[in-house]
């Protein structure tokens, strides 16, 4: 499926990793992954420090699918609010979660600086805004839960926002200092370089995996040219398009719409750069870029068939600028490239990770949802923990058990 259309801005800004290896012959290796986006990076780095045999398999070219249109906000909030979540999964449990993409940033922000992976990381505040007075009382009961379970966040009245953000709406929280913007087709393609120059992992590109058959003791993927990867695990990291692998359906497919600015003068863009996003369902976000553009984002539909997706782009790139002046009337903000992409939701907003029962040799890492990042970090970090032995909590709270 043709997961983005448009001209995504990385694939401008970034050279293209030329990397082509094609699998040609039957191989092993302790674990196979499939997807080289950002999930399917983070997973084999944290499997190769682990002292695990580790290949990545993807059938384009590196971290061209859905890694490549990320617009990279990371925060630890996620699409359902957390006393929403809470509803759906236990106080405890929504707190544990949120509390766990909290954490799950500044780990990315490690892993980048051991790694030496320059993916133009920067730590920026978050403003989560009411657009009406039904998100004001949104606001209201996040921020009380938020401050209840000692989670960063401070409350912007109408008038702090006005005053601080220029930004004629309602109520908004604030998390300051805990919250990052990047790239993640640099974060990807760096990550996988860097432990192919270490020479603890292979990668096989334009190798499409047709079936995966496991056994008691291992498992066989079988590419549609008819080579043959043994392996003790797999680890499925390819978004919603692991479908094909599971034993039902988890996701919804969602259309979204992205656009990036000219270059703005740096004196006209908000303070302190903050990521902007908005109560709303679906949601406007919005951020900047490190050459002073604004990326903005949003006008969610609910479906994902890319023809259909495709010939809204232009409609919807004119609401995201309308909606955009009208937050910031002053700000002569220009889109100059703009894309749109297929990506998953569930119903409470959080991933899908772990094997699909217990015993299971075929683990699933699956960042569906706004926070693909975050949520990519803490499945690498479970997945790992599982495959050397040590139990994560994580696991009831991300994994497949909560269909139950």
């Amino acid at each position: 499926m043709k997961l983005h259309s448009g001209l995504p801005y990385w694939i401008v800004k970034n050279q293209l990793f030329d990397y082509y290896n094609p699998l040609r012959k039957d191989v092993s290796a302790d674990v196979v992954i499939v997807g080289s986006g950002i999930t399917g990076a983070l997973a084999a780095h944290e499997l190769c420090k682990a002292g695990l045999d580790c290949c990545v398999v993807d059938k384009r070219s590196i971290a061209t699918g859905s890694s490549a249109a990320s617009t990279a906000l990371l925060q630890y909030e996620i699409d359902l609010p957390l006393h929403q979540l809470a509803d759906k999964i236990g106080e405890e449990n929504a707190a544990f979660a949120y509390r766990s993409c909290l954490e799950s940033i500044s780990d990315l922000e490690r892993i980048l600086k051991e790694t030496g992976v320059n993916a133009d990381f920067e730590r920026v505040p978050t403003v989560f805004y009411a657009s009406d007075s039904k998100g004001e009382d949104i606001i209201t009961k996040e921020y009380e839960m938020r401050r209840r379970h000692n989670l960063p966040v401070d409350m912007l009245s109408k008038e702090d926002l006005k005053r601080r953000y220029g930004m004629d709406t309602y109520a908004g929280a604030l998390t300051n200092g805990e919250s990052a913007q990047a790239d993640a087709y640099k974060a990807a393609v760096g990550l996988l370089e860097h432990h192919l120059g270490r020479g603890d992992l292979r990668v096989y590109t334009h190798t499409e995996i047709a079936d995966i058959e496991e056994g008691n003791d291992g498992c066989r993927l079988i590419s549609v040219d008819g080579h043959t990867i043994y392996c003790r695990y797999v680890v499925v990291a390819t978004g919603f398009e692991a479908g094909r692998f599971l034993p039902e359906n988890v996701m919804k497919l969602t259309s979204t719409y992205a656009l990036i600015s000219h270059p703005v003068d740096s004196r006209l863009i908000w303070p302190d750069r903050a990521l902007i996003w908005e109560t709303a369902d679906p949601y406007l976000y919005m951020r900047t870029s490190s050459g002073n553009r604004i990326i903005i984002g949003g006008e969610d539909e609910n479906f994902g068939n890319p023809k259909r997706r495709d010939r809204l782009l232009r409609k919807k790139v004119r609401k995201l600028e309308e909606k955009f002046h009208s937050l910031f009337p002053d700000i002569p903000m220009t889109a100059e490239m703009a894309w749109c992409g297929t990506f998953s939701t569930t119903d409470d907003g959080l991933p899908f990770i772990g094997p699909w029962d217990d015993g299971d040799r075929v683990y699933f890492d699956l960042g569906y949802g706004g926070n693909g990042i975050t949520f990519s970090v803490i499945g690498a970090q479970i997945i790992r923990r599982a495959l050397t032995g040590c139990p994560d909590r994580n696991d009831e709270i991300f994994g497949f058990k909560r269909l139950d």
